[in-house]
């Protein structure tokens, strides 16, 4: 059996007989190129090279241009997801790339954040061509931003899926709630949450939005301090009867709050 020597150019042909289950564990970056671009190597010998961290820059190359393997998605993704693929691979690949496909990407350890960005965008870009079925799986388990967007969805249920999302934080749902995109039925699902009803900077974005019921503005005017309130007042659109009210709300906890410091009600 012929081998295949370290030293060889790279790019150079492999004998007939070459082991190419053998030669994808060699140390060499000039054999492992050499095999990478081999039309002989398959799906399986393909993933088994990409599972290697220490494969070079050059391989990767060779594999997306081998058209033996690339035509599988198990291979696309797993170059899309090594960390030595060069960015003028992956990132024209992750559009090609299934929904669940781009979640698992945006949500793997080892990818690069402008990478699991683009996966990201890339997923949100998508929502309205998505399946409700698909688009109820992404809000269960997508991450913080794809699931933020999915908080907009008219089916009732993908909305309160993406809203019990774990990777859902405050700042996207404050940002949720102050967009014209909010629904009613998002604006009510948060304020009857337990969660995040109780939250400040979402009670000040609830006060906020018009959708919000006058009994909850009621509720929440209450539990926020004046600061926050003054805040409102004087940074958001509000409508007459919000407005009149929290004004009114505010010099009263004011007054309260003069009496308390000067009891006998004369000033000094």
């Amino acid at each position: 059996m012929s081998e295949l020597r370290p030293g060889m150019p790279r790019k150079a042909s492999l004998p007939a007989d070459a082991p190419l289950e053998r030669l994808i564990h060699e140390q060499s970056s000039e054999v492992l190129v050499t095999v990478a671009a081999d039309f002989r190597l398959t799906e399986d010998l393909a993933l088994a090279m990409l599972n290697r961290r220490d494969l070079p820059r050059e391989a990767l190359e060779e594999l997306n241009k081998n058209g033996a393997v690339i035509k599988h998605r198990k291979v696309r993704l797993a170059i899309v997801m090594h960390p030595r693929t060069p960015r003028h691979i992956s990132i024209p690949a992750i559009r090609h790339l299934y929904p669940l496909e781009l979640v698992r990407v945006a949500q793997f350890p080892a990818v690069p954040a402008d990478l699991k960005r683009v996966a990201e965008e890339t997923v949100v870009g998508r929502l309205k061509n998505i399946s409700s079925g698909e688009r109820y799986g992404l809000a269960k388990q997508s991450p913080g931003r794809v699931a933020a967007a999915l908080l907009f969805d008219a089916e009732d249920r993908i909305m309160r899926a993406a809203l019990a999302n774990p990777h859902i934080t405050e700042a996207l749902l404050v940002k949720a709630l102050r967009s014209e995109q909010a629904t009613e039925t998002l604006v009510a699902a948060v304020c009857q949450d337990l969660k995040w009803s109780r939250r400040n900077d979402v009670k000040t974005a609830l006060l906020a939005n018009e959708k919000t019921s006058f009994a909850k503005v009621v509720q929440f005017a209450r539990e926020l301090p004046i600061r926050a309130l003054k805040d409102i007042l004087y940074g958001a659109r509000l409508s007459n009867t919000v407005r009149s009210y929290l004004l009114s709300v505010v010099r009263q906890r004011t007054e309260r709050q003069k009496q308390s410091q000067d009891p006998s009600g004369l000033n000094p």
